[in-house]
């Protein structure tokens, strides 16, 4: 039997000493995500031969992530089969990328279906892209901070501390109102997980920025690592009535970050036909393909 438990902030170390070195670039595995999310999934957390253990709900169903460790991966995943059968569940894997999918039709030829949601694909780009905008396909994107400099001379950039968390949420309670967070399940849900998110930035060692013009603020944005090369972008808000806001945290915001973050992911666009448009605007390196496996 698996000894999985409930995700707590504590476990932080714990968890990256299997994410931080692994190839994994999947949003999904940002500790301050498993962290700020655990109400909505139940994410719990257990270790077995060298392996790192997530089990969750999506709704009312039982799912596991892939493994994340090294050595041999089939006796583990046979493990979380049982784990589900000894409790009447179906075994489903979920966020399952390419490199994953090879690796279970190896330790299992012809056990699993695939299936693929567009909607949850990850957005990944170079982080030298984001912070240069360098060529015409980022044309657009330098009018739009060009226009902002302009326009607000007077803007300054901060990196997010905890004496800012008041005014940012002050923001994020702007922008609920004006997009009707009351009226729609996810945007209450991803406000839950940001809330949840600030209150232990300190102990998530979240890093962010904040975007003032006029000494008011019209922007903000925090992530935290994947994996030692890769950048999760959890959250990224600002005042629409301000033209180009987004643009300008973004730029602000990545040219800042260490050059090891070879990779920026800036998540899913789950989809919003606007959201994904903004983020193929920035002409990602790759779209992270990611399946549900379940067992034939």
């Amino acid at each position: 039997m698996i000894a999985f438990r409930p995700i707590e902030v504590e476990d932080r170390e714990r968890v990256q000493r299997y994410t931080l070195k692994s190839k994994r670039r999947n949003c999904d595995l940002s500790f301050a995500n498993l962290y700020s999310w655990r109400f909505l999934y139940r994410t719990q957390i257990a270790e077995m031969n060298g392996f790192l253990l997530f089990r969750f709900y999506m709704e009312d169903e039982r799912a596991y992530m892939m493994p994340v460790g090294e050595g041999d991966v089939r006796p583990v995943i046979e493990a979380l089969m049982e784990d589900a059968q000894t409790d009447g569940k179906r075994f489903l894997l979920a966020g399952v990328c390419a490199d994953m999918r090879s690796e279970l039709e190896d330790a299992f030829p012809g056990k699993f279906v695939f299936t693929a949601d567009r909607d949850y694909f990850d957005y990944i780009y170079l982080r030298s892209d984001l912070a240069t905008l360098r060529g015409k396909k980022y044309q657009p994107k330098r009018n739009h901070i060009n226009r902002f400099k302009s326009a607000y001379l007077d803007y300054e950039y901060k990196s997010l501390t905890p004496e800012l968390v008041a005014e940012c949420l002050r923001l994020e309670n702007q922008w609920c109102k004006a997009n009707d967070c009351a009226e729609n399940e996810a945007l209450q849900a991803e406000r839950k997980s940001m809330t949840a998110a600030l209150a232990a930035m300190e102990e998530l060692q979240l890093t962010g920025g904040v975007l003032h013009v006029n000494g008011n603020i019209v922007a903000f944005t925090f992530g935290a690592p994947i994996n030692d090369e890769t950048f999760d972008v959890c959250v990224e808000k600002a005042n629409t009535d301000i033209e180009g806001s987004y643009t300008m945290i973004n730029n602000e915001f990545v040219s800042r970050l260490p050059e090891q973050y070879i990779y920026i992911n800036r998540e899913e666009d789950l989809g919003l036909e606007g959201l994904r448009k903004a983020k193929l605007s920035y002409q990602p390196d790759t779209l992270l393909e990611k399946y549900i496996a379940e067992l034939k």
